[in-house]
This record gives C-alpha cells, sequence and structure tokens, in this order.
C-alpha cells in the first residue's frame, strides 16, 4: 500500500435547478424521436435551468450545505476553487464571484480550469495544499449551465447536458490510511477539434475571415472522434495511473467517473470492471461537465455506497483531449 498525501473529504453537497426536462422534451427540439434520442443518449432525464436560476446560485447553495453539513463556517475556510467548465463571465475570476456570494472576504480564491475535468484538477490541488500544510480547510465548488449554450441542430451533444452545482469540503486527514495516492493526467490534443465552444476568447473576434456567428458561442461536439481517440489512448493510460487498471479493478473499491456519454461509461466493460462498482448517475441528470464527477460523489457517500476506508478511482475525459485519474482512500 503507498503512503497517500493527506487529507479528508469532510462533506459532500448537491444543488439542483428545479427544473426536470425529459429527454423526449429535447428530442423534439432536436426532430429526433424520442425512443431513439434516449436510447442513444442513455440520458432519460436532467436538469436545466429556468427563470430567476443562475450557475452562480447554485453553486453558492452547495458550497452553503457542505459547510453546514461539516459544522464550519466560511471563515473556517482557506481556499476556495472554482472546477466549472462554463465560465460565469470572462473577469474576473468565478471564484471571486463566489466568494462575493458566500460573504468571504481574504481568502484565496482562484479557479482550476480544465473543462470536464477541472474537479479532478481542484482535487488533486486541494490534497497538495492540506497534504503539505498550506492549508486547512478547502472547499471546492463545481456549477455548470451547459443548457445555456446548446445548439439543438447538433442532437448528439443537446441531448446529453445537463445543469448542476456540487461543492466538496476537505480537510486534514485522521488516519495514515486517508488521502490522495495516485494522481495522472495526459493530454492527446489531436483531439482538441472534437470538443469545442470557439467563441469567448481572443482567437475569434471581429477581425476574424467571415467574423463571429452566434453558433460560435455554442457546444460542438463530434462524439465519434472523441471515443474513437480514447478507446486508443485509455487502457494505456490507465496503467500509468496504476499497473492493473486496464484489466480490472486492483484494490480500487468503488469507481467514480466523468458522466460523459452512455457510449463513454460502456468503453469500461472493456477494462473487466464490474458494473456493480462503477457509478452512473447519466440517466437521471446527463453530463453535468465538471459538476459530474462531484455529484456522482456526492449521491454514491450520500447513500452509503462508499464508505470511510473506501479506496475510490475518479476517472474521466475532457476536452482537449484530457484524460485524467485520481486514487484516493476516504
Amino acid at each position: 500500500m503507498t503512503t497517500p498525501l493527506p487529507f479528508r473529504i469532510l462533506s459532500t453537497a448537491q444543488a439542483l435547478p428545479q427544473r426536470v426536462v425529459t429527454t423526449a422534451e429535447v428530442a423534439a427540439l432536436c426532430s429526433v424521436p424520442a425512443g431513439v434520442a434516449e436510447a442513444r443518449s442513455g440520458v432519460r432525464e436532467r436538469r436545466w435551468l429556468s427563470e430567476g436560476e443562475t450557475a452562480l446560485a447554485l453553486g453558492a447553495q452547495a458550497a452553503r450545505e457542505a459547510l453546514s453539513a461539516a459544522q464550519l463556517e466560511i471563515g473556517d475556510v482557506d481556499v476556495l476553487l472554482n472546477a466549472s467548465g462554463s465560465q460565469l463571465q470572462p473577469i474576473p475570476d468565478g471564484a471571486a464571484l463566489y466568494a462575493r456570494e458566500l460573504g468571504a472576504s481574504g481568502l484565496a480564491a482562484y479557479s482550476l480550469h480544465g473543462t470536464c475535468l477541472s474537479f479532478l484538477l481542484a482535487l488533486q490541488h486541494a490534497a497538495l495544499l492540506i497534504g503539505t500544510q498550506r492549508a486547512q480547510h478547502v472547499l471546492i465548488v463545481s456549477s455548470e449551465s451547459g443548457s445555456l449554450g446548446l445548439n439543438f441542430a447538433e442532437a448528439e451533444s443537446s441531448l446529453l447536458i445537463g445543469d448542476g452545482a456540487a461543492a466538496v469540503l476537505l480537510g486534514p486527514a485522521e488516519s495514515a490510511a486517508q488521502g490522495l495516492h495516485a494522481a495522472r493526467f495526459e493530454t492527446y490534443p489531436e483531439g482538441a477539434a472534437h470538443t469545442q465552444i470557439r467563441g469567448g476568447g481572443s482567437l475569434l473576434n471581429d477581425r476574424s475571415p467571415g467574423g463571429i456567428q452566434r453558433e460560435d458561442y455554442l457546444f460542438e461536439m463530434q462524439g465519434l472522434s472523441i471515443l474513437k481517440l480514447a478507446s486508443r489512448v485509455v487502457p494505456g493510460f490507465l496503467e500509468r495511473l496504476r499497473p492493473g487498471l486496464s484489466a480490472g479493478l486492483p484494490g480500487i473499491d468503488r469507481v467514480i467517473p466523468h458522466q460523459a456519454s452512455a457510449s463513454g461509461l460502456a468503453l469500461m466493460r472493456r477494462y473487466g470492471w464490474p458494473e456493480e462498482r462503477i457509478e452512473v448517475t447519466l440517466p437521471t441528470l446527463g453530463n453535468v461537465i465538471a459538476a459530474s464527477l462531484p455529484l456522482t460523489l456526492h449521491q454514491t457517500l450520500s447513500s452509503g455506497r462508499a464508505n470511510p476506508g473506501d479506496r475510490l478511482l475518479l476517472v474521466g475525459t475532457g476536452a482537449g483531449l484530457t484524460v485524467g485519474g485520481l486514487i484516493v482512500t476516504l
């Protein structure tokens, strides 16, 4: 057993929009038969923001509930990390907006952005801060509003995306076994164009050939290309994360995967991972971008399907194409 970088998950929380959107509703917007849409996407329903709701408010709600569950105040937090794939606004950094919403002043607040893997990057960063005694309490907030950027002419992505928020509060370990055992991230930029929103940055502007179109600000995904690239690179990545992971779950009690798509989750069967040890929230939440991993973690912990001492594999892919995984003991 490796000696982990010590930290402990103190609490988790979620905040979901009130509006439940069925796949039949989205399929109608995409002009796709409802039965075909559900079979292909693996999603029965998801949550979308409705009038008066914002990703900022949801993220702050999840943060407050995580603090309450741990019986801590925002003043007890040393570092606030925003780990969201969708931005609240370009400037200032979204973490400053969450700090303002939570009434926090003077704490360190910043973002770690890796699209769908933002939470894994933030969790690794928090482990480094706590494990090296640079911080005692770190609060991670992931909140997504992907429904606002959907292009219903592209059914593949529109049928997947849901909105929601999750917060995870971390603190010092209580036992020598708790903490981060392994972490790895790899990027394969040949997949950079497979998942993108082209507008909103400096590469595309009014002086670009053809200018900027509304569609440039909408989500674009080439699912089959992503799947082919992931199928090629993930097995080697898993072996580099921990030998044996591409053919089983050595020393792993439960898998918390990013809920990318039904096809992405199905890939895990090729690795010999028992389905009963893989947590799945895709059918009821959809792909909630960076919030998918902490939402799935929250539902796993709150249901009692994982307990102190269990070793988790948190793993997924993000735009880039980036593959990431952490091995954590609760």
